[in-house]
């Protein structure tokens, strides 16, 4: 009860100060204290139009694409630091109205300056995407080379470096120890190496990929676990489209500790297989067959004329094997299979203009004893 007795009477006693300060002026303070407000909410588009634009002429970059996405980056802190502002003056505005100087209160400063804070970091925010124009602007201008998969590392370390600031600077605003923060920060860390060390692993196989550059998004490779069309490569993972339309997440550790074959790298394909004939096929048509097949890879402009390698290679259990190795000029996988079509169809017409039957497996069976035939 007691309490309850103390919160009444403060109630009591501030509706009593407030009341023996209203008069005629107060009631302006608090009219002006709204429509400062209004204004700054309903006018705020208005605003951040203007300056963002008179920024941007100032600059140099009004019409420029880094100058668009800088617009778009900032454009909502900028409108919400006018909603702030409006807010600040209406509240001093309704301090002179109880005949109270807010400007000496440290608290109202702190809250403007903390939210500007916030509202700038936000903008920084939004700019550092990972599809930001901001990292091909800055590697164009300094000369280097930035590899597009480096983009989602280099947004996220931003993006953390940023928040991370923004909490230190308004930490320190309210006078907290910002080196007791920093200090916390690194025994945090210590205990989540220790903690996600997987992660850590999976990580730092990211930054591998990046310094080694073995495929990038959009290349088509073949490792121990998986072979398809890379997609997105982050912190974590990385994720691999297969053949069967299915997503793969393959964890950067994995893939970095792997052997990595990237097709896209490469110009050619292997095309290698073997063509079993009949043991009734002469010499001469074994020859000749070897010789066509041979003519007929130099002579298509899909196949490299370097590497062919048509001949008999030996004796099967059913067949007379015939060995073609060659290279083909794409390493794209769809025209590759259009190629090896055509050339399996053009060795079908070299056996048939040859006579040669394809051989197939096949099992003798002999009887010591004649058969008896029942009628």
């Amino acid at each position: 009860m007691d309490g309850a007795q103390e919160v009444f009477q403060d109630t009591v006693e501030t509706v009593y100060f407030l009341g023996n300060r209203i008069n005629e002026n107060t009631l302006k303070y608090i009219g002006a204290a709204v429509g400062v407000f209004f204004i700054f909410v309903l006018l705020r588009k208005v605003f951040t139009k203007y300056i963002l634009g008179l920024l941007l002429k100032v600059s140099g970059k009004g019409r420029t694409e880094i100058g668009r996405k800088v617009v778009e980056a900032f454009q909502q802190p900028v409108r919400d630091f006018f909603i702030v502002l409006g807010a600040y003056f209406a509240i001093l505005f309704l301090g002179k109205a109880f005949m109270l100087n807010l400007l000496r209160e440290p608290f109202l400063n702190h809250m403007l300056k903390s939210a500007n804070i916030i509202l700038i970091s936000l903008g920084f925010y939004n700019l550092t995407t990972e599809h930001s124009l901001l990292y091909e602007e800055l590697s164009d201008k300094f000369n280097f080379k930035l590899d597009k998969i480096v983009f989602p590392f280099l947004s996220k370390i931003l993006r953390i470096t940023i928040v991370a600031l923004a909490v230190s600077l308004v930490l320190d605003e309210w006078g907290h120890n910002v080196n007791g923060f920093i200090a916390g920060l690194g025994i945090g860390g210590l205990a989540f190496a220790f903690a996600a060390k997987d992660t850590l692993a999976n990580i730092f196989g990211g930054l591998v990929i990046i310094l080694d550059k073995p495929f990038s998004i959009g290349d088509y490779i073949k490792t121990a676990n998986v072979e398809g069309t890379v997609e997105d490569i982050n912190f974590r993972s990385t994720k691999i489209r297969a053949i069967d339309k299915g997503l793969v997440t393959e964890p950067n550790s994995t893939i970095a500790n792997s052997t990595i074959t990237n097709w896209t790298k490469r110009d050619t394909r292997r095309m290698a297989f073997n063509i079993g004939v009949t043991y009734g096929t002469s010499k001469e048509q074994l020859q000749n067959c070897i010789m066509n097949i041979r003519d007929m890879l130099l002579s298509d402009e899909n196949i490299l004329n370097e590497g062919i390698l048509v001949n008999f290679d030996k004796f099967g259990a059913s067949s007379l094997d015939i060995v073609v190795y060659c290279f083909t000029n794409t390493a794209e996988w769809s025209k590759f299979l259009e190629i090896k079509e055509n050339i399996n169809f053009r060795i079908m017409d070299i056996l048939e203009k040859e006579g040669i039957s394809m051989a197939f497996p096949s099992t003798s069976i002999y009887f010591e004893t004649p058969l008896v035939k029942h009628d």
